[in-house]
């Protein structure tokens, strides 16, 4: 069998629909906004992509096989708590984040205020540097239900590394 280099990408994607009444939390932080998104947990839409890019690129399975949407022990979860086991599932099989690159896609709120904060809750998660993290956000030019602004959606890359033992 071919020696493979240790390092491995994934990519992640989730979206969410607007509702009102419910908190607004990206990337582990919360908008002042009447609206939030709509979902099992807080609906951290750029938080569970992140999730799903670093199990992916480590040839795990994704966020719903750890976190199910129908287990009540997950309902209204800090997502920032779900990030924090990923990394620990991580470092127990011997990888390392190397880097998370993400984008939002949004007609509101403004993202770009808060991009400082959210790395910081984001890196603070997963146990990295917030120079690690890239945060970019978009609209969607008013194409679509993105465009309309009923819910926000959000990608996600990550490079990890292979180490030779578990990470503390």
């Amino acid at each position: 069998m071919k020696t493979l280099p240790p390092i491995r990408i994934g990519q992640g994607y989730d979206i969410h629909p607007f509702k009102d009444g419910r908190p607004m939390v990206l990337g582990g932080v919360t908008f002042d906004t009447p609206y939030g998104l709509d979902g099992h947990s807080d609906a951290d839409v750029l938080t569970h992509a992140i999730c799903d890019a670093l199990l992916g690129a480590a040839g795990l399975p994704d966020i719903g096989h750890y976190f199910p949407n129908t287990d009540p022990a997950y309902k209204g979860i800090d997502s920032q708590e779900l990030l924090k086991q990923v990394a620990i599932t991580l470092h127990e099989s011997c990888w390392e984040i190397v880097n998370i690159d993400t984008a939002l896609i949004a007609e509101k709120p403004k993202i770009y205020p808060r991009v400082e904060d959210m790395k910081a809750r984001l890196a603070a998660s997963a146990g990295i540097e917030t120079s690690q993290i890239g945060i970019k956000a978009t609209t969607n030019e008013k194409i679509g239900s993105l465009g309309r602004a009923e819910g926000i959606a959000a990608h996600a890359s990550a490079l990890i590394y292979k180490t030779n033992e578990p990470n503390n």
